[in-house]
């Protein structure tokens, strides 16, 4: 294809053909320059026609990330604001009293008829302290005789009173002044004690012999222990009884005299091998009688 004229009045030759513009389009496709029709969205593009992308949709987005994300920050923001809180109970009760009410020391106001004394509290029992240099404890029935000696039983029963006293009674005599022999009394007598019970004992009596009242001695003939016959003078007396606390040793009565009458050999002896004297014991029933009126 030529782009070249005749001349003008000249025919054209026939040898070339004539130009008569640019090609026709195929049938079916938009002229160039000229837009298109688009297909429908979601359909194919009609054949013959130029396929053409409408605008595209973006995918609907999911709420469920913003959904998560707002409830952690709620939570979060809710436990700020306990904590805040707290914080601030803390503070304030360290500037105001708390409003809550406590007990109170002062007693609230009875109402008639109540009792209003306070109740005693238990409390420890006072360690006893001995008030006496020379007071001792008690082991056996026998030490109870050191208040004789003027010394306290720190583990003997408090006297109380006659009515429900119990007693032990000792006697020396002038040969062994210091030792102190153990009384027996009727084991039927209220104020009677076993050796065994000795720290319910309140009361000691005392009976020590009263100076010059030694009677005649009366002769009594043994056999001694290595077989020599022995003669040994026995003698009467007199004892003064005097009663005693037995944790304090304080005097809380007298017994008055009691007789140690020597009428009568007794079948077992005990006298000083110097001496050959003996001592007749103070009478049984006189010192019953004489507890009996004192701790009636």
């Amino acid at each position: 294809m030529s782009n070249s004229h005749p001349p003008y009045g000249e025919q054209p030759d026939p040898n070339v053909t004539p130009w008569s513009g640019p090609p026709a389009p195929s049938a079916g496709y938009p002229a160039y320059g000229q837009p298109g029709q688009a297909p429908q969205y979601g359909q194919a593009p009609q054949f013959g026609q130029a396929p053409q992308f409408g605008v595209p949709v973006p995918p609907q987005k999911s709420n469920r990330g913003l959904v998560i994300g707002l409830i952690i920050g709620a939570v979060v923001l809710i436990l700020a604001l306990c904590g805040a809180g707290i914080g601030l109970a803390l503070v304030g009760n360290d500037d105001e009293p708390d409003p809550t009410p406590t007990p109170s020391a002062t007693a609230a106001d009875p109402g008639p008829g109540t009792d209003t004394s306070s109740t005693p509290q238990p409390s420890e029992p006072p360690t006893e302290q001995p008030n006496n240099n020379n007071a001792v404890t008690a082991r056996y029935s026998s030490d109870m005789s050191a208040v004789c000696d003027g010394s306290p039983i720190l583990n003997a029963a408090t006297y109380s009173g006659p009515a429900t006293a119990k007693a032990y009674v000792f006697s020396n005599n002038p040969e062994r002044p210091t030792f102190w022999s153990s009384k027996i009394v009727g084991s039927d007598k209220r104020y009677y004690a076993k050796s065994a019970d000795f720290a319910t004992v309140s009361v000691v009596g005392c009976m020590s012999m009263v100076p010059g009242s030694e009677g005649a001695p009366k002769q009594c003939d043994y056999k001694a222990s290595d077989g020599k016959n022995v003669s040994v003078s026995y003698i009467s007396s007199r004892y003064q009884l005097t009663f005693y606390a037995a944790k304090t040793a304080e005097k809380i009565g007298d017994g008055g005299v009691v007789n140690a009458p020597a009428t009568r050999c007794p079948s077992f002896i005990s006298y000083n091998k110097t001496t050959m004297k003996a001592y007749a014991a103070p009478d049984s029933g006189t010192i019953e009688a004489a507890l009996d009126k004192f701790l009636s």
